[in-house]
Formats: structure tokens, sequence, C-alpha cells
């Protein structure tokens, strides 16, 4: 390879600022194999991929070095400008002189030197590229959505609507998630239930998803395109397709006192329940540990009365496979309960609850009616404290981050509060207001200037009873911190939102990345906001990060449109070729591959595969390792780990790497 073109971008003064352009364009066109290098303001912009087409063509370049930013920003944009010129497109290679250059240094000599040293090292590297073709694979357009909740429900819907299959999977007895459990929503403060049930409705009714409730991911191998899921639907111990859902079995059952896990603790339900009156599916769930045919082997109640015999003891767990082509992963988040704060009496006291529970207070539906009433004694409730950044934005709880819904849903809260129990004092301690949407900040000025609700800006310090009633300890900071004491009949904590519990198995389940709070990681926060680091594995709601309703519908849609996407492709899947590759070039019989399968123990992405080499007659060989291309993402781990270097990475050869050392 001897025609190469370089194109040297200014990104603005992103590049410029630090590092003179003309003069690297300049002196690498005159490295060895260069016939073209030219400097523009925009290389990404049109016109600038207008000069890069222009130029192959007119120079007949048969390689390309971009130097520009960051290849995962925009290597698919150059890679198709070469493409369209006729170039194959990896025989474009982009050196990174923003990240790696001009960001980290001044503006001086040597850091325009580094700048040519990395477009050289790309010349040496382009040299040795060869034409790749895109690697093929089969595509089952079928998705599974994980997660039942609200973005989980959109993004069903979304897939479905579009024409392609969906398996939604959730753990829970019924489809719905937090948003279910909510009275009202901001900032409208329209009715949850009322807009969620006919999307929950709809997802049950429609023709391209297939429901699985009560039911959980037991594994996925495979790769984009390929999955291969097995899921644990975990026996309800009802027969669903002779179930009517007439109730009369939840209303007979003697075990009644139970926590109701929808309540968040504060109602009961009995042993066997329907965990809210709009549940889909309408089907009840025995409660295998609390019912008492199973602890005792007496009773059975609810068989006898069933008009439909539904009812089924020794039902089982069912193992269902299925193969899937795309996963949404949209499993929401949990909010910490009151026990984690020591300094509000480590959930001693009953009437310390967290926003949540608030919530199934306020709701029609809930253990009071929609009265606030004290857990502790059921009277209504004359004066209540709210206490915003419970646990969040506090690097001591290790959770420095924003929950960002608190400030929106403590000001409900308190409008709500205001609205149900006129007379009532409403308090709300915060830090600061963060109220970043569409109309947010004119709901939280509602609550202060037009429901009177006296918000103080300070921090809670601790929580202690006294006289039957709770003293909350602050400060105003607006006021020469000036102490504050308030007496409260019920103090609510808007807490930390968190990662779900299992939110880390599941993550290694499906070979994806979660940060340090255990909420899975994007590819990109900004290019790839919903995408995972493994291909065909998408993120949608609340467990990427604390969201709002909106939020979680948006993401929820963005992921679904991104799952269209794929499966709008032909019935095969394209893939970049920036594979590993084992030695063959040798006969098999002669490979160099010693088959320790050292590389198989390392694979995150479980690529490797064995092969057996026979001779003519059949008999065994040896074993040798083979990569299957459809599951490698090109990391390397087994090229760095081959004991006999018979592994290589396409586009990263060997010969690629020591021709870039040695053009420093």
């Amino acid at each position: 390879m001897s025609r190469i073109g370089i194109f040297i971008c200014h990104c603005g003064e992103n590049i410029s600022g630090t590092v003179d352009c003309g003069r690297v364009a300049g002196e690498c066109g005159n490295i060895p194999g260069v016939t073209h290098s030219v400097d523009y303001k925009y290389m990404c912009s049109d016109p600038g991929q207008t000069i890069i087409k222009e130029a192959i063509r007119e120079n007949r370049l048969d390689g390309v070095v971009i130097g520009s930013c960051s290849p995962r920003m925009h290597e698919k944009t150059f890679r198709k400008a070469c493409a369209d010129a006729g170039l194959n497109p990896f025989l474009c290679e982009m050196a990174n002189l923003r990240e790696h250059c001009s960001w980290v240094h001044e503006k001086s000599d040597a850091t325009t030197d580094k700048a040519i040293s990395l477009i050289r090292i790309l010349v040496e590297k382009v040299k040795r590229n060869q034409p790749l073709q895109p690697i093929r694979v089969p595509m089952t357009k079928r998705a599974l959505v994980i997660g039942g909740g609200i973005a989980g429900i959109q993004a069903s819907l979304d897939i479905a609507n579009a024409g392609h299959p969906v398996i939604l999977v959730e753990r829970e007895p019924s489809i719905g998630g937090h948003m279910a459990q909510l009275s009202e929503t901001f900032p409208t403060l329209d009715c949850s239930q009322c807009i969620l049930t006919p999307r929950m409705v709809e997802v049950a009714q429609h023709p391209n998803i297939t429901l699985y409730t009560y039911s959980e991911l037991e594994s996925l191998e495979g790769f984009v395109g390929n999955f291969k899921a097995r899921i644990r639907k975990k026996a309800r111990g009802i027969d669903e397709s002779l179930c009517t859902g007439c109730g009369l079995c939840t209303t007979k059952c003697p075990t009644k006192k139970i926590p109701s896990e929808f309540n968040t603790g504060l109602g009961q339900r009995p042993g066997i329940f329907v965990p809210f009156p709009q549940a889909v599916p309408n089907i009840p769930v025995i409660d295998q540990e609390n019912c008492r045919y199973h602890l005792k082997g007496k009773c059975g109640l609810c068989a006898k009365i069933c008009p439909t015999g539904a009812i089924r003891f020794d039902q089982e767990d069912e193992i269902i496979e299925a193969e899937i082509g795309a996963v949404v992963v949209a499993t929401g988040f949990d909010v910490l309960k009151t026990d984690f704060f020591p300094e509000y009496g480590y959930g001693r006291y009953p009437d310390v609850i967290t926003g949540l529970q608030f919530e199934r207070l306020a709701s029609a539906s809930g253990p009071t009616m929609g009265e606030i009433r004290r857990p502790s004694d059921g009277k209504i409730a004359e004066s209540v404290v709210f206490v915003a950044c419970a646990g969040s934005r506090d690097a001591a709880k290790g959770k420095p981050y924003c929950s960002k819904i608190c400030c929106m849903y403590t000001a409900k809260h308190a409008m709500l509060y205001k609205h149900k129990v006129h007379h009532g004092q409403a308090h709300v301690f915060y830090m600061d207001i963060r109220a970043g949407g569409k109309m947010y900040d004119e709901f939280v000025r509602r609550a202060i200037e037009e429901d009177h609700v006296n918000y103080l800006r300070g921090r809670v310090s601790k929580i202690y009873e006294e006289d039957g009633q709770l003293v909350v300890k602050g400060a105003d900071t607006l006021l020469d911190h000036r102490p504050v004491e308030i007496k409260a009949d019920l103090v609510v904590l808007a807490t930390a939102g968190v990662a779900n519990n299992g939110a880390e198995e599941l993550a290694q389940k499906l070979h994806v990345s979660y940060d340090a709070y255990n909420f899975f990681a994007e590819a990109h926060p900004k290019l790839m906001p919903v995408e995972t680091n493994t291909a065909g594995i998408f993120l949608a709601g609340a467990c990427q990060s604390p969201k709002d309703i909106p939020e979680s519908v948006s993401q929820a849609s963005g992921a679904a449109g991104k799952v269209s996407a794929l499966f709008g492709q032909r019935k095969e899947l394209e893939r970049d070729p920036m594979v590993a590759v084992v030695n063959r070039t040798a006969p098999p019989l002669f490979s160099t591959c010693m088959g320790c399968f050292l590389c198989e123990s390392a694979c995150p992405y479980h690529a490797i595969e064995k092969e057996e080499i026979r001779g003519r007659n059949g008999d065994l060989i040896k074993t040798v390792a083979k990569v299957n291309e459809g599951l490698c993402q090109g990391c390397g781990t087994c090229v760095a780990l081959c004991k006999s270097k018979s592994i290589d990475l396409m586009g990263y050869s060997n010969q690629q790497m020591y021709a870039e050392i040695k053009a420093l």
C-alpha cells in the first residue's frame, strides 16, 4: 500500500487550539507512502467528507488516515465516506488527536510533534491493513424485554406495533412496576392507574406479545441476532388456563395478616393473593412460604371453593427456552428503606416512612383508602415533614449521585397532603431544588406559593420521639443556619433511588457492564445512551440510573427503535470483522494452536469454541480453538493470553502493532 491520504481536522478549536494543524498536515505529507495531506476546520462535516471522497478518487488513494477526535464518535462516518468513494472502509484509520493530544496538553511545539507522531503510527498501520468484509450472521427477529414496569411496557408495545414478536418477562405476579404503586403523577397530578392500566391491558391482549409474569431470566447465551434465553416461570399454584379471576379464593383464605409487598408493608394480604385490583394478569399467586397447606399439609380451603378447580398445590417451576434476536433490559429501580438511616431512628419509628410508602397512603386503593394516617395508630397526620435528599448526594452514605426524581415527588407529596388535609402543616427540608423538566419548576413553585408548603433549606440532623410525636431537628441555612425543631405526626424520607436487588447478577448473566452502584452502564453516555457494550442488548428506564416516567418512556421508545432498526435489516445481520481469528494459514493438522484453551476460560463473551481436527480416516488428531465470529467483540483478551501466539485480531495483528511501535 503506497498511496495514502492524510486528513487533519481542526475540530473547531478542540484540536487547533493547542495543535498546529497546518504543520501536522505539511510534515505528514513527507512520510513515505503518503501522496496527499490536507487540513480542514470540520472534517466530519459534509464539505469535509466531500474533500475526502474527491481526494480518494483523484489521487487513487488505497489508504486513508484521519487525524481528528475519538474513533468512537466518527469512525463509522469516515468509513462510510471512504466506501462511497470506492475504497474499502477498513482501509481507513483514525488518529485521536483530540482526547490523546490536544485535550491533555498545553499549546506548544511538543504537542504538535506528538500529533505528528500519532499520524505516523497510523500511516504504518494502514499500510498493512487488509480490505476486510463485514461478517454476516443469521438473525432471529424476536425481542426479549426484561421488566414489566412502564419502560418495559412501552418498549414491548413499540416493538410489537412494529410487527415483531416480543417476549415480556416480569418477576412480580403482575406487570406495572413502581408506576402502579403511585397515587398521582407530576407535573399534571393525573391518576397513575388511569394512564397505566390501559397500557397494561394492551400488553396482555397484543397478538405479538407473549407475557410471562412471576418469571425470571435463568440464562442468556449466544450473540446479537442469535441469543438463546432460558426463562424460569415460577409456580403460581394456579392453572392459568382455568382461572377466571373471580377472587373467591383470595377472600376466603384464612391466612390474612401477611405484609403486602405492593403496599410496601403498610397493608396486609392473604396467603393467596392478587397484588392489586388492576393487576395484569388478574390471576392469584399462592405464597408458599406462608400458605398453611404448604407449611402443615392442612387447610386447602382455596382448592375446595374454587369453582373451576384451578388450584394446583403440586405445580412446579417451568423452564421456557426461546430464540431471541435482541434484548431490552428494563428492570427498574428500588428505594432505600428507612432502616438505612441511623440518625432517623434506624427504622424504629413506624411513622418515619419512605416516599413510596406515602404514595400508598395517598392512593385510593391503598391501605388507608387515600387518607393520610399515621401507621402507628391510624390517626390523621396533622403535620408532616418531608426530608429531601435522604441518602442521595451523600458520599458518607455511599450514594453521591442525585436521585433526580426526589425534588419533584416531594413537591407532589406535599401538595397531595395539603389537598387531603386542608388544615395540616407541611414542611420540606431540602438541599436545593432540582426541577429540570417541562413545567417542573412551575410545579414546585405552585407547591410553595399556592399550597403554602413551608420549604426550609437545610439538612435534617436527627429525628427522635417525644411525647408521642416525632421531633425533626435541622437547620435553616437561608437564615444564618438557625436551628429548627419541628414536631411532626409523620416524617416522609425521599430516600435514594438504588439499583434493584439482583441487578449485578443479571448483568453478569447478560454479559453487560454496570457501574459502582450496580446500575447498568450504557456504551456511550451521549452517542449510545440506550446501548450496552454487548451488541444486541439495550437499556430502558431506571435500571440505568434514576429516571422519572417521561424520561423512562422516552428511553424505552428509543431502545425499541434500536431493536426495530436491527430487525429491519435483511435476514442476515452485518457486523464489523474486527474479531479474533485462530491461525489457519497452515493446514489444520499443523495449526500452531496447542489446545490449552486458556483463551476459552478468559473470553468474557464466551466466543471460543472447540474444534476437532481429524485425519483422512476420521481419527481424532487434535482439538484446537475456534472463534465464533458472531459472539466475538474484538476485545483481544485471547490474543494477549495465547501461549503459542496462534490468535490474532483482524485489523490489529501483531505485524501491525510492531509497525506502529517502530514508527515511533
